[in-house]
């Protein structure tokens, strides 16, 4: 086994990632693509030293916060470094949140600098009285991809200043910037909340920086050939390592757009930008299909992606029959993994050369995992037999050091060097990781738990589907499955008898599980409701179903119930 990397104690993420290319010589070279523009490691650099030193000067201590709430724009990446080269600590959030959740999260962190689009400013406006701790709003252009994300905000809304008139200040001034230390905190990077309100997983330099040596570099291989693009916004943990730390840390190229990610918008900055590795999840890759499929019922030149090496996948399970339609319609190669806002990133994947459909792969090199007992509390404890269901627990380097603001939670979930993930899983005797959901996804039916993870893969088998979901629906007062489906376009006539094609999927269920795991109704949709992070958001279906919102077509026969 490769000896671990260890860091100095005089260490930043803004070095590893950026400023040591300058040293290295490559400032010349593209670091970020926006549009048809593209701007060089010494211009971003330039930018980042000039915000931090107006940071600086404007009395940002060692870390405090910054919120940063903006579009995939390149102010983004200068934002970032500007603040890890001020001292400061990079928390960041969607500028599509509502704008009290917004404000909750500014005040939670306790803020004392927002950067963000005039929009987003002015929208918060209403609620500056609330955040005390804040006292410097910067604001940049909302650019579209063919807009300059430079322009001047003039006039900047009331109470804020323009971020480019800031790094001008920046520029002119002479004031000596921190030395950053490896265990100074660096990024507070907030959960999905799918178990409760999101906390702040906080990081210190070093974390991110083992992550992308044993990941980014020894495991998936990136060199500074590749050039990166995201389906996720750079605010989630996954894009902010994968297309933009990443592939800055090897001297390659960070692609950004701003508009919404669709399949459409996906594929037209693949033809423009010509990645070799496109941060992905399961959702818009069954997306690419059904564009795909609506292109030959047109007549329309199928998608390809010829330039694409491969596609990270994460953020949610990638069932194995979408892996298989995808990799025989498109070719090139798909890595899912799994990683978490406690641990930075991913920790176990399937990888160049070791890749086993239906699974996570194998642990990172780096990485321990095991499997043990939802009542475990410590990661000492006897794990569960080989191949059965489990906790997952895992230890890492890059672990956080505890959620701010909340040790009650902490004290649950990191026991030293190890977190209890929380998810449930399998691990098989070759080491490679199987996703069985969350436990509190799991539906009891008949005294018996079912996974909805099971359910969604056979349906997805089913060549009428392109998505879908599995929730609890009530039956006199008792849990039964509900499958929520999303059918593929050359099968959409069918929904004129949807009762035929709902008895039809659950036949087809029936037929390949244990009988009580089939849903007892059937709801078709023409899209699952998305989180921010671009899950699918159970707690949306599961509102929609309690509001009578999504009838369903129920299966009738015998042994239905």
């Amino acid at each position: 086994m490769a000896e671990l990397p260890t860091f100095p104690d005089e260490f930043g993420l803004g070095d590893s990632c950026l400023f040591d290319r300058l040293r290295e010589g490559r400032g010349d070279r593209v670091c970020v693509r926006f549009g048809d523009r593209a701007w060089s490691y010494a211009e971003v650099a330039d930018r980042a030293r000039a915000l931090a030193r107006f940071l600086v000067d404007d009395g940002l201590a060692a870390e405090e916060r910054v919120y940063i709430v903006l579009p995939d724009v390149p102010p983004f990446a200068w934002s970032i470094f500007g603040v890890l080269a001020a001292g400061g600590v990079v928390t960041m959030g969607n500028p599509l949140a509502p704008p009290a959740d917004l404000a909750a999260v500014l005040a939670y962190v306790r803020a004392r600098v927002l950067i963000t689009t005039p929009a987003v400013a002015a929208a918060l406006a209403a609620h500056r009285e609330e955040l005390p701790a804040l006292r410097t709003v910067l604001v940049t252009a909302d650019a579209g991809s063919d807009d300059d994300p430079e322009a001047p905000v003039s006039p900047p809304p009331l109470g804020t200043r323009d971020l480019g008139a800031a790094l001008a200040a920046g520029a002119a001034s002479t004031t000596p910037l921190p030395t950053p230390r490896r265990d100074d905190h660096a990024v507070w990077l907030f959960t999905s909340g799918s178990t409760g309100v999101p906390k702040a997983a906080m990081h210190s330099h070093r974390d991110f920086a083992f992550n992308t040596e044993v990941f980014a570099k020894r495991t998936m291989g990136l060199t500074e050939d590749d050039v990166t693009l995201s389906v996720p916004r750079l605010f989630f943990g996954y894009a902010t390592g994968t297309n933009l730390w990443f592939p800055m840390a090897v001297g390659g190229t960070a692609c950004l757009f701003s508009e919404r990610p669709t399949a459409e918008t996906l594929l037209a900055n693949i033809e423009r930008h010509r990645p070799t590795i496109v941060t992905n999840v399961p959702t818009m890759l069954g997306k690419l299909l059904e564009l795909d499929d609506a292109r030959r019922i047109q007549g329309l030149p199928p998608v390809t992606m010829p330039s694409v090496r491969f596609h990270f996948s994460a953020g949610e399970a990638l069932p194995e029959p979408l892996l298989r339609r995808f990799l025989e319609r498109f070719g090139g190669a798909v890595y899912d993994g799994i990683g978490s806002a406690e641990m930075f990133h991913i920790y176990c994947s399937n990888r160049p050369g070791d890749v086993v459909p239906g699974t996570l792969g194998r642990a990172v090199a780096g990485y321990e995992l095991r499997i043990l007992p939802e009542e475990a509390t410590a990661p000492g404890e006897a794990p569960v037999p080989v191949g059965e269901i489990g906790v997952l627990w895992v230890r890492g380097d890059s672990v956080a050091h505890g959620y701010y603001g909340d040790r009650a939670k902490s004290w649950r979930t990191f026991c030293g060097h190890w977190c209890r993930t929380g998810d449930l899983f399998r691990l098989d005797g070759d080491g490679y990781l199987t996703f069985a959901g969350r436990a509190d996804d799991l539906l009891k039916v008949g005294g018996v738990f079912v996974a909805p993870r099971e359910v969604e893969d056979c349906l997805l088998e089913h060549p009428a589907v392109a998505a879908c979901s599995v929730i609890a629906m009530d039956d006199g007062g008792l849990h039964k499955p509900k499958g929520v489906v999303v059918v593929r376009p050359e099968a959409r006539a069918r929904l004129t008898d949807p009762g035929a094609l709902a008895t039809e999927l659950q036949a087809h269920v029936r037929a390949r599980l244990t009988r009580y795991k089939f849903p007892r109704a059937i709801a078709f949709v023409d899209e699952l409701p998305k989180n921010d992070r671009g899950k699918v958001d159970r707690k949306a279906l599961a509102a929609r179903e309690a509001a009578g919102e999504l009838p369903g077509h129920a299966w009738v026969g015998e042994g239905g119930a």
